[in-house]
This record gives structure tokens, C-alpha cells and sequence, in this order.
């Protein structure tokens, strides 16, 4: 999935790390950012909002205290189930599809193929 599109408003007198926030959390409330989506990281997201990286890092440090996303070490910042265990779920199921699919050696586009006649049913 492609990254959010973020925008901070300078002359808001909202704080630009809630602009952050309230847009990353937007973007999960809607499933524009679906769980286990992998965020971009602090320091590239400052340099394309021009924002100081502490600013983007409280922005996704309140992010994970609310449960929204979970910061896996060096593998970065991904978008956690939020207590959405049926996704979660999903999610988990969909990533051993992905590798069964590998495995088996069929190529994306039929294994999506496959997944597309299943839910058709």
C-alpha cells in the first residue's frame, strides 16, 4: 500500500505532531492504512513534512500508546489489529497464504486470482 498522504497546515494552531496524529489515526479508522501496513520512518515522514523528527516520532509514539501501531524494533512502525482480533486474524491467515502460494511456486497474480473466485462464492 502506499504511503498516507499527510499534510501539515504551519499556520494551524493545532500542534503539527496532532496533525500527524489525527491523519495517521484517520487513515487506520477508515482502513486507509489496514492492519500490519508498515509505516514510512520518523526520519524519512520529518523529511517529507519538513518537521523535526521528534515531532514526528510523539506523533507515533501517542500513535502506539493508544494501540493504533506497534513499533517492532529495527523492522520499523507497522499498523497493529487495535483490538480487531478478526483482522488480526485475517491478517495472519493472509501472510500463510502468501507463503504457501511462494512455496508452491504460483506467481501473485493467480494466487489473488484464486483468493478472488473463493470470496465470489
Amino acid at each position: 500500500m502506499a504511503d498516507p498522504v499527510i499534510s501539515v497546515d504551519a499556520s494551524s494552531p493545532v500542534p503539527p505532531f496532532e496533525q500527524v496524529r489525527a491523519q495517521l489515526a484517520a487513515a487506520v479508522a477508515d482502513r486507509r492504512l489496514v492492519t500490519g501496513t508498515r509505516l514510512p520512518t520518523v526520519r524519512r515522514l520529518a523529511q517529507d513534512l519538513d518537521l523535526a523528527v521528534n515531532t514526528v516520532a510523539r506523533a507515533y509514539r501517542e500513535l502506539e500508546i493508544a494501540g493504533v501501531v506497534e513499533t517492532r524494533g529495527r523492522a520499523g512502525t507497522f499498523v497493529s489489529a487495535g483490538g480487531d482480533r478478526a483482522r488480526d486474524r485475517l491478517q495472519t491467515q493472509a501472510r500463510q497464504y502468501a507463503a504457501l502460494a511462494r512455496e508452491l511456486g504460483i506467481a501473485s497474480d493467480e494466487a489473488l486470482d484464486i483468493v478472488r473466485s473463493a470470496l465470489s462464492r
